[in-house]
């Protein structure tokens, strides 16, 4: 009877282990259809996001000192052309230690801090890849940006600094957190419209896919 006890004990830890386990998964999105032509020299200019229990994370900018972390639909990110996925691991996180995680994270990446250069959403993954995995993302992700960084005094500051069009509000989901939407201000006077040249992530109007999220509270 004992040996039994022990046998069910084992086989429900292996289950709630199994349940935490999770893939940690980088999906790439082209940001220009050039990139079927200059890829294959290993050029491209490139969104990406890193999908974690079933969601995926990704960072866009927004004028705004607040969470620039956003969360979606894996491999459909409004605005980009979805290219592939890369499995870079397995952790075994349960999801709410990884929605602090994420949480705290995103305090860290604020929407009016992102720079196309030096800041940008290929950044943010491979910062999380580290943290959740301890390995960069492929070179090849970021090249342009790392490229960029050599010469950034001379680009246009069009190119230096993206915007994203859209203001983040709060609002609640499934399990009963907050975390931040994105709404285009169509009458707002906050972000000019002249400037929409610089938005790099612009969802259509009443898009609800992407969610950002609210960071933790120090």
């Amino acid at each position: 009877m004992g040996a039994a006890k022990v046998s069910n004990s084992s086989s429900e830890d292996q289950n709630v282990s199994n349940y935490n386990e999770t893939d940690v998964i980088l999906n790439v999105y082209d940001l220009t259809p050039l990139n079927n032509y200059s890829y294959w020299v290993g050029f491209g200019i490139f969104h990406s996001g890193i999908e974690v229990h079933g969601k995926e994370y990704g960072f866009g900018a927004h004028d705004f000192p607040v969470s620039g972390v956003f969360e979606v639909e894996p491999k459909s990110c409004p605005g980009f052309i979805y290219r592939s996925s890369i499995l870079l691991g397995r952790i075994n996180m349960p999801y709410s230690e990884f929605r602090e995680f994420i949480e705290n994270v995103a305090s860290e990446y604020h929407g009016d801090t992102y720079h196309l250069i030096s800041k940008n959403c290929n950044h943010f993954t491979d910062d999380m890849a580290q943290r959740l995995i301890g390995r960069h993302i492929p070179g090849w992700v970021n090249r342009m940006a790392r490229l960029g960084s050599l010469c950034s005094c001379l680009l246009p500051e069009s190119l230096q600094v993206t915007k994203v069009k859209e203001l983040p509000e709060y609002h609640e989901i499934e399990d009963g957190t907050e975390s931040l939407s994105t709404a285009t201000p169509g009458d707002s006077t906050e972000i000019d419209d002249t400037d929409q040249e610089k938005h790099l992530l612009s969802p259509k109007d009443g898009n609800s896919d992407i969610a950002f999220i609210k960071e933790a509270q120090s």
